[in-house]
């Protein structure tokens, strides 16, 4: 589970035809090489170079330009943005730039979340020149006509109302809204059809000058491009921008504790969403946390949940937690999915897990098995294509995990001991959880 919602963006998948070009023959995690660029104009960025492909991929994240940047009775709005960006700019109107887009087999694509603006970007090396000029266009220069306005507009506002009927959604709006009860990320990112409906031409410039600036910039870059070449890209792209971002101030919040909540829904199946307390990403026992989720509930098959829930008794097709760290929280999720007869037992199952996690925590097996599977997936999971790794260029970035992590990662996991592992459990686990239950009336 994440925090962001469905973003309605385009992402043209030109290249994943042509010859492959979104996957890199690099070699293990440890071979990736960074180097940080800074551009003649200031603006820095981590580059991975390799001439495998004729391909070059960016990603790029405006922190703190997410969601929570939306105006009061406009929520919607950043995600509104991100499907607009790329329908016209400049003197070139919406289906011209999206031709344009086609026969240059350029990728592009924007999504907000609740912490940042992000954006996606590819394209071939003998198409860069124009290709990087439309991406300085879509950033600096946007049209926002109407007529894009109105369809991206009405197409947000029927995903909305289908998911009115939609269980997941339905049980993730309750969650939210109990867990994070008065904080804007109890809000959704796409908004309501009200807040979508009151958005202006001038809401969404408003949203970009204030959000897109070079002081809340990330950028990673991966592919056939040198030091140089992307420097003159970067102030391209990038130099229009305003110096600093004008961002709402955010308060920091703990996930709410202690309530049930039951949210009626006639569905056949019922769903089931625990919150307990997390650990922020900075924080010295985050791997300790990370790993005693991988045994709880984290990892695929082997988990003490999907054994007890699934395995055992069949109450579920799948039973999975997480770690959640954001910008101004943290917490610890647990999901399912059972019969509405089975709702009860599943529940008593995942509490009488957690509880014996917190009192005993994992075992040296669980502990060593979990250690081996975090590290060896992370290469599969974040470094498999090009845009896979400019995007974890972006996340050290965010995160000030420093252009050194990918070499300390394994290391850093292989330090946690198992007395570690056991506090960490305890600390995390011993709370009373917040549970949502969402599907057919219990009366």
């Amino acid at each position: 589970m994440t925090m962001s919602f469905r973003p309605l963006a385009r992402s043209l998948a030109v290249l994943s035809f042509t010859f492959g070009l979104g996957f890199l023959a690099l070699e293990p995690a440890e071979a990736v090489e960074i180097q940080e660029v800074t551009s003649p104009g200031g603006i820095k960025a981590y580059l991975v170079e390799d001439y495998t492909n004729p391909l070059i991929a960016m990603k790029f994240a405006f922190k703190g330009a997410g969601t929570t940047l939306d105006a009061d009775g406009k929520g919607g709005t950043g995600n509104l943005l991100s499907g607009l960006l790329d329908e016209g700019a400049g003197d070139i109107k919406s289906a011209e730039f999206q031709s344009k887009l086609d026969e240059l087999g350029v990728s592009l694509s924007f999504d907000a979340s609740y912490d940042a603006f992000t954006g996606s970007f590819r394209t071939l090396v003998e198409s860069q020149d124009e290709a990087f000029h439309l991406l300085s266009l879509a950033l600096n220069q946007p049209r926002f006509d109407d007529e894009p306005i109105q369809r991206i507009r009405g197409q947000i506002a029927t995903g909305i109302i289908a998911d009115e009927n939609d269980p997941q959604e339905k049980a993730g709006r309750a969650f939210r809204e109990t867990v994070y009860a008065g904080h804007p990320y109890a809000k959704p990112v796409e908004g309501t059809v009200d807040t979508l409906g009151a958005v202006t031409r001038d809401d969404l410039e408003t949203y970009r000058k204030r959000g897109f600036a070079k002081d809340n910039l990330y950028v990673g870059v991966v592919g056939a491009i040198d030091a140089k070449t992307l420097g003159a890209k970067l102030d391209e792209v990038f130099g229009p921008l305003a110096e600093k971002a004008d961002l709402p101030k955010v308060p920091d919040v703990s996930p709410i504790l202690g309530k049930s909540v039951d949210v009626p829904l006639a569905v056949p199946q019922t769903n089931l969403q625990f919150a307990l307390p997390g650990l922020k990403r900075n924080d010295k026992d985050f791997f300790a946390a990370y790993l005693v989720n991988q045994v709880l509930g984290g990892g695929p098959f082997t988990s003490r949940l999907y054994q007890e829930v699934r395995e055992k008794r069949g109450l579920a097709y799948g039973v999975s937690s997480w770690l959640s760290s954001s910008d101004h929280s943290a917490m610890l999720g647990i999901a399912t999915a059972t019969r509405a007869e089975a709702a009860d037992e599943s529940e008593k199952i995942i509490k009488d897990e957690v509880a014996k996690m917190a009192k005993d925590g994992p075992t040296a097996e669980e502990l060593a098995k979990a250690k081996d599977y975090v590290k060896g997936a992370y290469a599969v999971n974040n470094l498999d294509s090009s845009l896979s790794i400019a995007s974890t260029l972006v996340g050290i970035q965010l995160d000030d995990l420093g252009i050194d992590y990918i070499d300390r990662r394994g290391a850093l996991i292989d330090a946690v001991t198992l007395d570690d592992a056991k506090r960490v459990a305890n600390k995390l686990l011993s709370a009373k959880p917040t549970v949502v239950v969402v599907g057919p009336s219990k009366s």
